[in-house]
């Protein structure tokens, strides 16, 4: 839209609207208006000056963008050299700039160095079809990698690539170039081999090329890179790193070179190469590399670890003879089994490194007496601990015990603990004796003595030691030779500790000494520091063996024995009136009363399961003894509830007693816990009274306590054959509101008094009227009278008055109605009483209502005459005609002295 309108204010010759739009209007839209100028073919001092005019205000990245599509960069050559004098930094000016100095060829190397503001990419982009050499610069410039890699791959300038590479220093750049799938890595290796790297001064520029070729794994390049830098005569030729890198990369890659590197090359890392060799299996080279660098000990080890030639390692000692070399023939030899000649070569060496070593071997092949004069050798130069230790070792192994002893009262440094075990482990016993004894070792010596079978002096030894271990030992020991006197006093200092009680028990009893071993744990009780596991163990035995004192034991030491231990072996030997002991003993109330009653033949006692029920928690055990004393005590069973009755469901004792259909049995607990009202506990009583029948105590038991199945009961004993029982459902039915089936029953028995009494208490007028008409119909004048008595409340005088004239029981009714006017006299009198009461009130009411009226007129009238006067109360006001005594008042029409006062035709007694 923008260039439609330039296009057409330019061809109708209306400059100065251009110039308006751009500089006043729209400045931002200046890139499109100069587009659309150069589209019209303006000229270029117009488009020039317009663009001058705006300046700073012109987007400069649309406005190149615009220029460059229509190919004519140069005509803002002057606009972007007043930018760039004026100080901008714009990329964008730059880039514009750097492509016109490029078209124009003025200089474009010194621009593309030296100018730090435009965007390499963009330029070496634009240069690339015009001159790729200048691209690469730009790129250069840039650190562009990838865009310098891809101009100079398609462009061939290898080279160029190769010297931007390797100054780059990049290891991320070259692992990219030397990648297999790079089509142009064969190229890029010449140039680097030809002239990026022999031209290159810069030690870490190579040091960076060799990484790059040894991760690309480019072995034979690499060796053919260090070889034109090291053998060449290059500034690197005597560079250290190189010559080991260059000697490594052949025992990696070409073995066949490393021989001929080595004579030629002389400032490498020797041991290290060295080292490196071995590694590849390359021992020769190894080798000839340790000779040159005068590396004995290495040489001979390259030999012997790994050529494993002991002949050859032999002859070059023999040429070098020096004690390291030596030495380590003499390891060597050792290390295959040859212990004389390591001796030999060790002799030679004068090297005491590896005693220990020899020590072993010697030991391995028993050649102890060469060991001797070895360790003597070794002695004279350094005083050792094990070096003597191990001497007094071979004077035992060799029976010298003469020399032994004198060597050990010497100065010395010898462990002679450790010998003595060792060869007390070894079956020495008389030489271990003689060590036990010097250093002294009295545990030691006892467990000599045992095993020389000396039993005396292996207790008193023991004594001296005063050591559990020991002290079993040879209690042990003489057990088994059946010295039970000695075995008992060694006994009685072990089992004063209780972690070693039961091995001592059980010992003795796997051997079947099971009442020696009663006999050191009755011993053993009276000791001064005896414990609860003596007690324990021996009560333990009484179970296992003797049983007929475990009770007696149990009942003295109670409080010193561990009791859950002897439950568990009591249960285990079926020990059940002991075990009821222990688990009343130990509070376990619950268990005791379970193994009672599991158990009852041996274990029951009533006493005290009565005394063990009531500590009992499990409420589950009160039912399981219940049902026990059902079974074989029923006799005593109304006694156990007596003692559990405040800790037993009654109703669960109920329905247990029920199932079992012994509900009689406990009668006597019944009623005793009656007291409860108890729903299940009431119907029981209440069933068993009925088999009895016993209506007094039922009707007791029905009256005291209420909360049973009043309308199931009263329905069982509806049908009873006794007529109390027919009574007792009558009451029953009463007390549960069912007043028509308890005045049925009794009419049914002609209990006319108790239809009556129900009929009065039910307060319902219609089974009153209802009795009224019975008693007539059936001719019973007398219980007519009596139920108007009875039922005065609820019958209606009409009623009354009604039936008596129509069956001729006036007279009987007479009473009635003549108490009935009574009381309606006397309500009359009351409400007279009260009415006037109420209008005397209401008087004095009037009466002060006036009072506070004319003291409210006085007060008005004193107020000032300015003001205006309240209004005064006028005809409807307090004092009007609606007064208290008007024609609507008590004495009205409508009052109680009205037509319809109780003495009126309509009311009064002329209607019956």
């Amino acid at each position: 839209m923008v260039g439609d309108l330039t296009h057409y204010l330019y061809s109708n010759n209306m400059l100065r609207y251009i110039e308006g739009y751009v500089q006043k209007v729209n400045p931002g839209k200046a890139p499109q208006v100069v587009g659309a100028l150069l589209d019209s073919e303006a000229s270029d001092e117009f488009v020039n000056n317009l663009i001058l005019s705006v300046r700073s205000l012109i987007p400069v990245e649309q406005l190149c963008a615009e220029v460059e599509q229509r190919n004519r960069l140069k005509l803002l050559n002057p606009f972007l050299e007043h930018l760039v004098s004026e100080g901008s930094h714009d990329p964008h000016v730059h880039n514009a700039l750097g492509k016109i100095i490029i078209d124009s060829n003025n200089n474009p190397e010194h621009f593309l160095t030296t100018n730090p503001y435009y965007d390499s990419l963009v330029v070496g982009k634009y240069s690339e079809k015009r001159d790729p050499n200048l691209a690469c610069v730009a790129y250069k410039r840039g650190n562009c990698d990838d865009a310098l890699v891809d101009c100079t791959n398609r462009h061939s300038l290898f080279k160029v690539q190769a010297r931007y590479i390797v100054e780059r220093m990049d290891s991320d750049l070259w692992n990219k170039v030397l990648q297999e799938d790079n089509q142009f890595r064969r190229q890029l290796i010449d140039q680097v081999n030809s002239t990026a790297l022999p031209e290159s001064r810069n030690p870490e520029q190579v040091s960076v090329a060799v990484k790059a070729f040894m991760l690309a794994g480019l072995q034979g390049e690499l060796i053919e890179l260090l070889e034109k830098i090291v053998l060449q005569n290059s500034s690197f030729s005597n560079n250290h790193n190189l010559q080991n890198l260059l000697i490594i990369t052949a025992i990696k890659a070409d073995k066949s070179r490393v021989k001929d590197y080595i004579n030629r090359l002389d400032n490498f890392d020797g041991p290290a190469v060295g080292e490196i060799a071995v590694g590849y299996e390359m021992f020769e080279e190894a080798f000839e590399i340790y000779k040159k660098f005068g590396l004995k000990s290495q040489a001979i080890k390259v030999l012997l670890d790994h050529q494993n030639d002991l002949d050859r390692a032999f002859e070059y000692a023999g040429k070098v003879d020096e004690p390291a070399v030596w030495s380590e023939l003499g390891h060597a030899q050792l290390d295959n089994g040859l212990v004389a000649e390591a001796i030999a070569s060790y002799l030679r060496s004068n090297d005491t490194s590896r005693s220990s070593d020899v020590i072993e071997r010697s030991k391995e092949s028993g050649s102890y007496e060469d060991l001797v004069k070895y360790l003597i050798m070794v002695r004279k130069k350094a005083k050792d601990s094990k070096v003597d230790t191990e001497l007094v070792y071979a004077y035992a192994k060799t029976k010298q015990l003469g020399p032994l002893e004198e060597f050990i009262s010497s100065p010395n440094q010898a462990n002679l603990q450790s010998v003595g075990d060792r060869i007390f482990d070894e079956g020495l016993y008389e030489a271990a004796r003689i060590l036990f004894a010097h250093i002294p070792n009295y545990g030691r010596l006892a467990s000599c003595l045992v095993r020389l079978h000396q039993f005396q002096p292996a207790v008193e030894a023991a004594r001296k030691a005063n050591s559990p271990r020991t002290w079993k030992e040879v209690c042990y020991a003489c057990v088994d030779e059946n010295e039970f006197r000695l075995a008992q006093l060694c006994g009685l200092n072990i089992i004063i500790n209780a972690d070693d009680l039961e091995e001592v028990s059980q010992f003795y009893q796997q051997r079947g000494y099971f009442d020696e071993l009663i006999a050191l744990m009755e011993s053993g009780i009276g000791l001064e520091r005896a414990h609860m596991g003596i007690f324990t163990e021996l009560g333990i035995l009484y179970a296992k063996y003797k049983v007929e004192k475990l009770m007696e034991h149990l009942k003295l030491f109670s409080t010193r024995i561990n009791i859950p231990r002897l439950i568990r072996v009591c249960e285990e030997f079926h020990h059940w009136k002991e075990l009821v002991f222990l688990y009343v003993q130990y509070d376990e109330y619950d268990n005791a009363a379970m193994v009672m009653m599991n158990h009852s033949p041996v274990a029951w006692e009533h006493v005290l399961f009565k005394d063990v029920a009531v500590k009992v928690s499990s409420v589950e055990v009160y039912y399981k003894a219940i049902s026990f004393y059902l079974e074989e005590h029923p006799d005593l069973l109304n006694d156990l509830l007596k003692v559990l009755e405040a800790r037993i469901d009654h109703s669960r004792v109920v329905s247990i007693l029920r199932k079992a259909d012994h509900l009689p049995l406990v009668k006597d607990y019944l009623i005793a816990v009656q007291k409860g009202n108890l729903a299940a506990v009431n119907d029981a009583v209440n069933e068993l009274l009925i088999e009895e029948e016993d209506f007094k105590g039922l009707r007791d038991s029905i009256t005291t306590y209420d909360n049973f199945d009043q309308l199931s009961l009263a329905a069982q004993l509806e049908k009873h054959e006794l007529m109390e029982f027919r009574r007792i459902s009558a009451f029953i039915y009463k007390k549960a509101l069912r007043w028509r089936k308890a005045v049925a029953l009794a009419k049914q028995d002609k209990l006319y008094k108790d239809a009556m009494e129900t009929a009065a208490q039910s307060a319902e007028p219609e089974i009153a009227e209802e009795l009224l008409h019975y008693f007539v119909d059936n001719g019973e004048r007398e219980c007519f009278a009596a139920s108007l008595y009875t039922c005065y409340d609820l019958i209606k005088p009409d009623v009354a008055m009604e039936i008596a004239w129509q069956n001729g029981l006036t007279d009987l009714a007479m009473p009635f109605m003549i108490q009935f006017m009574k009381d309606y006299v006397g309500k009359v009198d009351t409400l007279m009483a009260d009415r006037k009461e109420n209008m005397e009130a209401r008087k004095d009411a009037d009466s002060k209502q006036k009072e506070q009226q004319a003291q409210s007129n006085a007060y008005l009238n004193l107020m000032p005459l300015a003001l205006p006067a309240p209004p005064v109360a006028g005809d409807q006001g307090f004092g009007g005609a609606p007064s208290y005594g008007g024609a609507q008042g008590f004495g009205g029409s409508g009052g109680f002295g009205g037509s319809q006062s109780y003495g009126g035709p309509q009311a009064g007694y002329g209607q019956f």
